[in-house]
């Protein structure tokens, strides 16, 4: 009793700081419509909750949520460590080296859950370039809320309370469609440099505009890409050209001056009609087949966006002797060494691009039994929609695709008709022209139009 009329009237010792309580709001502010959740997303936080623990649905679920927009990906943040977590699901694997997480498995949907992240720790190991390389900290809900890279995906959802809690005033970001990093930007952007390939990502995205204090240390700081792994930088340029605004992300890269070491020669593909075309269609069928949640192919992705690189070597060896077919190979080779140093290909991504290259040559050859055995190839379909790209854009005649996709479609008696057409074509194109004699009386002309009186055939 004593305690307590003493704290009434002088207060307590320890002051709360406002910037660890979150806005809290509810169904009718934020306007979240539970059935976009996933029922497994669902399922984590609440039997999070029932063992004793705090669990929130957060980051890019909780801001699409609020955009009204069903998310793909659904991650919980918890105050249960990761062997905490484990123990309550069956299916739950520990990941991660930097920050250790759980994949919590529910048939082919995977929930990520984290444990709330502390204050990051000046004793953490860091590289040269200050980029953190592992910090295991654990803390409170506002800490890891402030360890978050953006305002935008720094929210917490409860599905019990149907609550929000906006810590970084992530909310109003939303509203005036900013995109603003927490904290010090240099500082953030150094302690992982990805974050400069996120800005990108989620401005172009989201059609949302730079803060710009975010944006101003970029385009200095887009050197420190290079020293992040491989590996990381090859996951966030799949996210961003699978983002379903490819094209965007690209022309915001090279607005940010982001582009330079990600894609060589980018900015000069895109800077050349034939080569911005190109890129262009292939990059909008991208977005399209996302949107309407088709599959798409990273190998398909990375032959188009490299295709005039290879292009370009391809010319040179055939223009210094070299045959087609091994010129062909020779540039395929010369293209993805430089690239795997960048962006560290997958092995079966980097073999698909060189099946689909090197289909190219074989769409010529129109005769025989060679288009029977094309058809057969594993890659046919990715091969011949890489042919309707390059005659799209104007690099090819847009005959040869027409010619294709009339024998892929056709029966056997419409692709027979269809190479006997091809042999009368090409033997009437390559038949000596036969000089025709004529009468004297072709000579004479009709006074007046100019043209013969009379053919020697009439």
């Amino acid at each position: 009793m004593i305690k307590k009329f003493i704290r009434r009237i002088f207060g307590s010792s320890k002051k709360t700081d406002s910037r660890n309580q979150p806005v809290i709001l509810g169904p009718k502010e934020h306007g979240i419509n539970p059935q976009l959740l996933s029922p497994n997303a669902v399922r984590v936080t609440q039997t999070l909750q029932e063992a004793g623990f705090k669990a929130f649905v957060v980051g890019g679920a909780v801001r699409d949520l609020l955009l009204g927009v069903k998310p793909k990906d659904f991650d919980v943040a918890t105050n249960a460590t990761p062997e905490q977590v484990k123990r309550l699901f069956r299916r739950a694997f520990i990941i991660g080296r930097r920050f250790q997480i759980v994949h919590v498995m529910f048939g082919q949907e995977l929930i990520e859950v984290t444990t709330f992240r502390g204050a990051s720790s000046e004793s953490a190991p860091k590289d040269e370039h200050g980029r953190v390389l592992r910090d295991n900290t654990f803390g409170e809900q506002h800490e890891d809320a402030e360890r978050r890279d953006f305002s935008i995906n720094a929210m917490y959802y409860d599905p019990a309370s149907q609550t929000v809690l906006d810590y970084h005033n992530g909310i109003a970001d939303i509203r005036n469609k900013t995109l603003r990093i927490i904290g010090v930007p240099e500082a953030r952007f150094r302690e992982d440099p990805v974050r400069l390939l996120r800005v990108v990502r989620f401005a172009a995205k989201l059609n949302f505009s730079i803060d710009p204090a975010t944006r101003a240390p970029i385009q200095v700081m887009a050197p420190l890409i290079n020293n992040v792994p491989a590996a990381r930088v090859f996951d966030e340029m799949l996210k961003l050209l699978l983002s379903g605004h490819a094209l965007a992300c690209l022309h915001q890269l090279r607005n940010e001056g982001l582009h330079h070491g990600l894609l060589p020669l980018l900015d000069v593909v895109l800077e050349q009609p034939l080569g911005e075309k190109f890129v262009s269609l292939a990059l909008s069928g991208t977005d399209d087949r996302v949107k309407q949640g088709k599959p798409v192919s990273p190998g398909f992705l990375f032959a188009s966006l490299l295709w005039h690189q290879v292009l370009e070597k391809w010319n040179a060896y055939k223009a210094a002797g070299e045959y087609p077919i091994p010129a062909l190979h020779l540039a395929a080779d010369d293209v993805l060494n430089a690239q795997t140093e960048k962006l560290a290909l997958q092995r079966k991504i980097a073999s698909d691009m060189r099946d689909i290259w090197a289909m190219q040559p074989r769409f010529e050859r129109r005769s025989g039994k060679s288009p029977y055995k094309l058809l057969e190839h594993v890659r046919l379909r990715a091969g011949y929609d890489f042919l309707l790209l390059r005659c799209a854009s104007g690099e090819i005649d847009a005959e040869v695709g027409e010619w294709w996709t009339a024998f892929i479609n056709g029966d056997g008696a419409a692709r027979e008709e269809l190479l006997a057409k091809k042999i009368r074509s090409e033997g009437e194109s390559h038949a000596p022209k036969k000089r025709r004699r004529r009468s004297g009386r072709s000579k004479h002309k009709d006074a007046s139009t100019g043209a013969p009186a009379e053919s020697s055939n009439t």
